[in-house]
């Protein structure tokens, strides 16, 4: 049925405004009374086979969905009756902005990928701060990330106490926090995973989380999958260093390379970051590097190009605990999170593993021991 909605109506929407339309759909269907709980009851992941423990955190299953769709944590309910186990809100910047002008979000069918160049357009932390705040205290209800970037007018200079601002505003009202800075559409902002601009963002945003009384919130960082090989290495020495909780590996890229589109279609979305199945690849290297330098002393968490349960199933073989998705979810539809945890339930059993995360980190623990 999704099927037919996304090529009958979404498919000649533009993306973005097919983006918010069917937004809107998923919160009104949650607002009708009981609707919720029904969608949960027959969506939400119960299998005890998919029970993760990370963060400190216990989740139904490893699967949530990215930052990206919900910018401003108006529907984390509903995302979460859809069968995520988790919902990370943002980008969220410490001022509100309008992002990048139109159109800046494109649909690439034949590589089931999108482009976009949003710019984090968000109401602002203090106005995701009262959703949050709104909604069951943290810990309870659906699990809640705040995932964080700079505001674009910031200067560099000024980025750790743009972030920190965030960061005081949401750790409150989150169960944990991303610090972004990935992004390619933000001029700059991709400059601040050199460790020594990322080493003072990080200390901002722990030392901004403690003076709120939230100095255990974890914290990850989100990077790039651009980076060179020595910088993802250098990010997880830092990461190590510093006591932070996790890595998302990883967010879009600016690579156009072995898309199965037509040039001309490709250069009429024009530049931005690239998300779906043509990422898979680097998305999996950069998450392997990542294992193999830090073990299992950090949480790595994978997102890019995960859009089947057997995409799904090989990243948690190479190392991550949980996983993010998001063009998959566009794609796939609002029964995508419950495929996704039924085949990697499906999987676990099949291949002989008591439970998903016992599954984590195996196959390049099998590669090291040859």
């Amino acid at each position: 049925m999704y099927k037919l909605l996304f090529s009958v109506a979404f498919r000649r929407m533009p993306a973005e405004t097919a983006h918010r339309f069917g937004f809107a759909l998923i919160r009104c269907a949650a607002a009708v009374p009981g609707c919720a709980w029904l969608l949960s009851r027959s969506l939400a992941p119960s299998d005890p086979v998919l029970r993760v423990h990370a963060l400190g955190l216990e989740l139904p299953g490893p699967l949530g969905l990215a930052a990206g769709f919900d910018k401003d944590a108006v529907g984390v309910h509903a995302l979460g009756a859809l069968g995520f186990a988790f919902v990370e809100v943002g980008t969220v910047t410490a001022e509100p902005q309008p992002g990048n002008p139109k159109p800046r979000l494109f649909r690439l069918p034949a590589d089931r990928a999108l482009i976009n160049r949003m710019g984090f357009n968000n109401h602002g932390a203090s106005a995701a701060a009262a959703r949050l705040r709104s909604r069951a205290r943290p810990g309870q209800g659906t699990v809640v990330g705040a995932n964080i970037g700079k505001t674009k007018v910031t200067e560099q200079s000024e980025a750790p106490a743009d972030y920190s601002r965030s960061a005081r505003l949401l750790a409150p009202d989150a169960d944990y926090l991303v610090i972004n800075v990935s992004s390619p559409n933000t001029p700059g902002l991709r400059d601040l995973q050199a460790v020594t601009e990322l080493r003072a963002l990080i200390v901002a945003v722990q030392d901004a989380s403690q003076s709120v009384g939230c100095g255990n919130i974890p914290l990850l960082v989100k990077i790039a999958p651009d980076l060179a090989d020595e910088d993802v290495d250098a990010v997880a020495d830092l990461a190590l260093e510093l006591g932070v909780d996790g890595i998302i590996a990883t967010n879009t890229t600016v690579s156009r390379d072995q898309l199965a589109s037509s040039a001309p279609e490709i250069a009429a979305a024009g530049p931005g970051g690239l998300s779906g199945p043509p990422l898979g690849p680097r998305a999996l290297h950069v998450l392997r590097r990542l294992r193999a330098r830090a073990a299992d002393r950090l949480v790595l968490v994978a997102a890019g190009g995960i859009e089947t349960p057997d995409d799904a199933w090989e990243r948690i073989r190479a190392g991550a605990t949980l996983l993010e998705g998001y063009t998959g979810f566009i794609y796939g539809g609002p029964a995508w999170p419950r495929r996704m945890h039924r085949g990697l339930a499906r999987l676990a059993r099949e291949q002989g593993f008591a439970s998903v995360q016992d599954a984590v980190g195996t196959s390049a623990s099998a590669a090291d021991s040859h």
